[in-house]
């Protein structure tokens, strides 16, 4: 007898399974979170190379110097097709006549330029702090945004592998607490990284709990049902998208969001603990190794938690 069959038996869809089903849809809206989380954490905002004519460059958000600043920037930075400063390159000396305005203008690329020596300048009106500005991941080093959220989702099969046999062995209640605490810890940790490498570890682990805690939706379900509970879980996503773009636009600090959409994990490895939910572990036995429920007897005896 397999365990839906159970689940008809003791009758089916009750308040407990509903219940259960808005416990588990909470952790969901954040995972949406982390899956686009570098949308936000990872923006790379308009920058050009330190300007080291001046020895103290004061041009950020809150000088009011425009003109100056301006002025500044025509000397010593080139500008691409698009008139637009060069985010790479900058002149090796001061081009003092680019500020005469009847001269003739020079295509900045055929003056002598060299490579961002000094580091960036990041325009902060969006975001006050991404990886990116946190560990000038621009020009040269731009394709390490795309390795750490592919180390994310390497995370994601990895934990979807492990995640998915332990839970068979152990039962899915013991793998999603672990997993949301998993959650809970690498996300948190990942919000005080001191360097690249170590974000893109605690990414990994963070990406593996997120596969422990998608594989424990629809477990206490019955059959019939699961396409809708699957729909639900799937617009809980969408949602959770929604939220991270507001938490995005009040917290433009990536340390911060990276909190933000991690330290809820706690709460819910919390009441994953207190919640009363029964295992259920598959076992081999037979020669043919059918699989059956080691909990059928103890199901049958929760008759009234699952009609809740």
């Amino acid at each position: 007898m397999t365990f839906a069959e159970l689940l008809e038996q003791v009758g089916s869809m009750g308040r407990f399974q509903i219940i259960h089903v808005t416990l588990l849809v909470l952790p969901i809206l954040l995972i949406a979170s982390h899956n686009i989380l570098q949308n936000f954490t990872a923006a790379t905002p308009e920058h050009h190379c330190h300007i080291a004519i001046v020895a103290n460059y004061t041009c950020d958000d809150n000088f009011t110097d425009v003109l100056y600043c301006q002025e500044l920037l025509r000397i010593s930075i080139p500008v691409d097709g698009n008139q637009q400063p060069e985010k790479c390159l900058r002149f090796i000396s001061a081009q003092w006549q680019l500020l005469d305005p009847n001269a003739t203008t020079t295509n900045g690329t055929e003056m002598d330029t060299e490579p961002c020596m000094d580091g960036w300048i990041y325009d902060k009106s969006v975001f006050t702090s991404t990886i990116i500005t946190e560990w000038d991941l621009v020009c040269g080093s731009r394709t390490l945004k795309q390795m750490a959220q592919s180390i994310y989702m390497a995370g994601v099969l990895v934990g979807a592998i492990v995640f998915g046999s332990l839970s068979d062995k152990f039962g899915r209640k013991s793998l999603l607490i672990s997993s949301c605490l998993q959650m809970a810890i690498t996300g948190s940790c990942a919000a005080f990284s001191s360097n690249f490498t170590m974000y893109c570890i605690f990414r990994f682990l963070t990406g593996m709990a997120l596969s422990g805690i998608n594989l424990n939706s629809v477990e206490w379900t019955p059959t019939k049902l699961r396409a809708a509970v699957g729909m639900v879980t799937g617009y809980s996503y969408s949602i959770g998208q929604f939220i991270l773009a507001g938490l995005a636009y009040v917290i433009p600090d990536w340390r911060w969001l990276q909190l933000a959409v991690s330290v809820p994990y706690f709460i819910f490895f919390f009441y994953e603990i207190w919640s009363d939910l029964p295992k259920v572990t598959w076992g081999i036995c037979g020669r043919a190794g059918k699989r059956t429920q080691v909990s059928q007897a103890s199901v049958l005896l929760t008759r009234p938690l699952l009609l809740w």
